[in-house]
């Protein structure tokens, strides 16, 4: 049978379509989502953030299970600015949406000692990524301490931010 030269292009070019399309299905929303859960995880890791948002994760050589990361710190850290500590991440990310979050990270500036500048510098898809990790966490453990203003003596354990100058000693 004899097809026309236009008809055999076209049956090509159909062809050639739906090969590529079949190929090119673009990963579906489970694993995309896995993706950035993981890409997330690595970066919590990599950036510090368990070492003041987990207790225990310093003192263990990072041995906390994940099911207890970020849920927040009850050790302050005591300076000029007054005490702060480590909010319960777990518990944050449930009260923000995604682009909330974004917002936040990329234009707000924090009380020592967190890192700030470090969120001002990371791209979208890292801060995205760690904002999904941690909703996969889910809500988990109990609310921070709150701040400590400068005027008042915080209750617990603290990190004396600088150390204070050594005291003088007599007789010199």
């Amino acid at each position: 049978m004899f097809m026309p030269r236009r008809m055999v292009l076209a049956l090509s070019v159909v062809g050639c379509f739906l090969v590529y399309v079949a190929g090119a299905q673009p990963a579906s929303a489970a694993a995309s989502a896995s993706a950035s859960i993981e890409h997330g995880r690595y970066l919590v890791r990599i950036a510090g953030c368990n070492d003041c948002h987990t207790d225990g994760y310093n003192e263990t050589g990072g041995k906390v299970p994940e099911k207890q990361w970020l849920m927040g710190s009850k050790l302050g850290w005591h300076g000029p600015w007054g005490t702060t500590y480590a909010p319960n991440l777990r518990l944050f990310m449930q009260t923000v949406t995604e682009a909330q979050w974004l917002t936040l990270a990329k234009s707000t500036t924090y009380r020592p000692p967190m890192p700030w500048v470090a969120l001002h510098h990371m791209s979208t898809l890292d801060l995205s990524a760690i904002y999904s990790f941690i909703r996969y966490l889910g809500p988990a453990g109990v609310s921070a301490p709150a701040f400590v203003p400068p005027d008042q003596q915080p209750k617990g354990p603290v990190v004396q931010f600088p150390a204070p100058p050594p005291a003088a000693s007599k007789g010199s």
